[in-house]
């Protein structure tokens, strides 16, 4: 099921540094950003393999999600917060503020091969 990570955070006079280190349930493989989007949908899909971990480094966005038994919609608006999607989570992003950059962290390289494109019947 996905879930909601706090990732620590020193804070003082100079500023804030957020820290990933070994919160994450797996190894890092891939990396990707996104960003500059319109008011478009982003993802559309779960994996059979890959894990994966958002963080809205700048900005908001909304990742709507399914887990075959559960919706729910969680609100990124902090780079503090770190959402943890395991493979059989069906998620779309959207609702992305104008200035939002969305990082997610893979656990698999990309490969067409992992998505599943077909929603949770209910």
């Amino acid at each position: 099921m996905a879930h909601l990570i706090n990732l620590k955070t020193f804070t003082d006079k100079r500023g804030n540094l957020t820290v990933l280190d070994k919160v994450l349930p797996f190894s890092i493989q891939r990396v990707f950003y996104i960003y500059g989007v319109d008011s478009s949908e982003r993802g559309g899909h779960r994996h059979y393999k890959t894990i994966q971990a958002a963080i809205c480094i700048k900005g908001r966005c909304k990742i709507y999600n399914n887990d075959g038994e559960k919706e729910e919609v969680f609100h990124l608006n902090s780079p503090d917060k770190c959402l943890i999607l395991q493979p059989w989570d069906w998620h779309k992003m959207y609702a992305f503020s104008k200035n939002a950059i969305l990082m997610v962290f893979a656990s698999e390289s990309f490969n067409e091969s992992d998505y599943i494109f077909e929603k949770y019947h209910d």
